[in-house]
């Protein structure tokens, strides 16, 4: 699965979701990595990132750069990067800063189903990708 990097993979990441919100019972994240093209944490992550986003194909994996798409993360801030967000439907498991150490990552995707919801981080994205 590829990393949608927004804002110009908009229009994929669209059909994507749809295609994602038609197959209930599997279990889908959104990976999102909210990041600045001026970060060279962020650009040296991004490598790592697009390698988990081939290792975990039923998930959607997506670059965010903060500067130029404020509005996909609501009424949230980024105090450090990479900050992180792992949303299904409208609920959150993860937001937050974390190491850019892909093991971080792959270790959270791995225990993801059995963590309960947490309070705060962005609405759904999907809501605030047709704005």
């Amino acid at each position: 699965m590829p990393v949608y990097t927004l804002p110009d993979d908009i229009e994929p990441l669209k059909r994507q979701l749809i295609l994602a919100a038609a197959q209930p019972g599997n279990p889908h994240y959104l990976v999102v990595c909210y990041c600045a093209q001026w970060c060279d944490t962020c650009r040296e992550y991004a490598g790592a990132f697009a390698r988990l986003a081939e290792k975990w194909p039923q998930h959607t994996f997506i670059w965010v750069d903060i500067e130029e798409s404020p509005e996909l993360l609501g009424d949230e801030d980024v105090e450090n990067f990479p900050t992180l967000l792992v949303q299904a439907g409208d609920k959150n498991y993860f937001f937050g800063p974390m190491l850019p150490h892909a093991g971080h990552l792959d270790k959270l995707l791995e225990t993801v189903s059995r963590m309960p919801a947490v309070a705060g981080g962005p609405p759904a994205l999907a809501t605030l990708i047709d704005g």
